[in-house]
């Protein structure tokens, strides 16, 4: 059974920096592709950022490029998301997740929830001053 457990949220204050880190037991992740997404109180939860599982293709939703850095360490079956210049609006509860395909991808708007079959606790982050 596989399990993806999420580290590294917390309070940051805004223009600060946070690395989160999704760490899987149970499966190898090295033939899926693993999102980061994030819901913030009375949001809908939302697709920040994927990685492919062959070629390393990257998605970011708009308001974090430049901002965000999403990689992956197969031999330690790990997925990081490094989090710069953070702002208020950033604060939501992080969660990672494996798409349910093998080398699955994702459309022009992003990485879908229904795509996703296995889902980490979260992992909360708040930026404020």
């Amino acid at each position: 059974q596989l399990q993806l457990v999420e580290s590294g949220g917390g309070l940051v204050q805004p223009g600060g920096s946070l690395r989160l880190s999704c760490a899987a037991s149970g499966l190898s992740l090295d033939m899926y592709t693993v999102g980061w997404f994030r819901q913030a109180p009375g949001k809908e939860r939302e697709g920040v950022s994927s990685i492919s599982s062959s070629d390393g293709r990257t998605y970011y939703i708009d308001s974090v490029k430049g901002r965000f850095t999403i990689s992956r360490d197969n031999a330690k079956n790990t997925v990081y998301l490094e989090m710069n210049s953070l702002k208020p609006e950033d604060t939501a509860v992080y969660y990672c997740a494996k798409d349910s395909r093998t080398h699955g991808s994702w459309g022009p708007g992003g990485p879908s929830i229904y795509e996703y079959d296995y889902w980490g606790q979260g992992t909360q982050v708040t930026v404020s001053s």
